[in-house]
């Protein structure tokens, strides 16, 4: 990764992953005010000059060898609709976390379980990394629902482990490891 440009991974007729641009700040502004990404995730709000510093710290990272981070975007370089990608990545252990949120303009056509899909093969095959771990409160379902999709297996439940807006929930664990099964229709 370090000597290397992030890719553009294709995702579905209609949708790509592809490295976030300055010109996407607005999709990050409009993300940390979404009441659906806010209640599931923990983003401070940005202006769009923050919201670029944002964006420049995640190239950045990417070059650090640290996270993966890539725009769900419409069409072929269209309007972010959302992101996916890996965080606390560790080269050298083969582990990394998933994240991922979808703004309105992107929920309903099985996005995020494509992504995690796709991304999932790049780390694994591409990449190398062994393990990959997906974690969600037990009080998002639809999260729950693109992890099995994506073929991530439960694991069990972490028990009061993410301060969300409305206090501390208990999550879902989730992992998808090097030689799993591949969902039938990935």
């Amino acid at each position: 990764m370090r000597d290397s440009e992030q890719p553009t991974l294709g995702l579905t007729a209609d949708a790509e992953l592809r490295p976030w641009r300055p010109t996407d700040a607005h999709a990050l502004v409009a993300a940390c005010q979404d009441p659906d990404i806010r209640q599931w995730n923990r983003p401070a709000q940005v202006s769009a000059e923050g919201a670029r510093a944002k964006i420049a710290h995640w190239h950045q990272r990417w070059h650090d060898e640290q996270a993966a981070i890539w725009a769900v975007a419409d069409g072929a370089g269209g309007a972010a609709v959302g992101l996916a990608g890996l965080a606390d990545l560790d080269l050298r252990g083969g582990s990394a976390e998933f994240l991922y949120w979808l703004l309105p303009a992107g929920r309903g056509r099985g996005l995020a379980a494509s992504a995690t899909v796709r991304i999932s093969r790049w780390a694994l095959e591409d990449l190398g990394l062994h393990r990959l771990r997906l974690s969600h409160s037990v009080a998002n379902p639809a999260s729950c629902r693109v992890a099995a999709k994506a073929g991530f297996r439960l694991e069990g439940t972490l028990r009061s482990a993410l301060l969300h807006a409305d206090g501390w929930h208990d999550e879902h664990l989730h992992a998808r490891i090097a030689g799993d099964e591949w969902p039938a229709d990935a």
